[in-house]
């Protein structure tokens, strides 16, 4: 599913990133992305330390 490919572009990272860099990292289109993204919200798996950046949940 691409949140555990979101979750897995943002632990390699290894810093808040945005949803335009998981896109590039991933491949995966930007609708995806943004879903996946709020999933994981949702889920409290990440977080935002910054504005329009995030990381995942420690």
């Amino acid at each position: 599913m691409s949140a555990e490919k979101v979750l897995a572009a943002m632990v390699a990272a290894g810093k808040p990133v945005k949803a335009g860099e998981i896109v590039t990292a991933t491949g995966l289109d930007r609708k995806e992305v943004d879903k996946a993204m709020n999933q994981l919200k949702k889920e409290g798996k990440i977080v935002s330390p910054v504005r329009c950046a995030w990381e995942p949940a420690k």
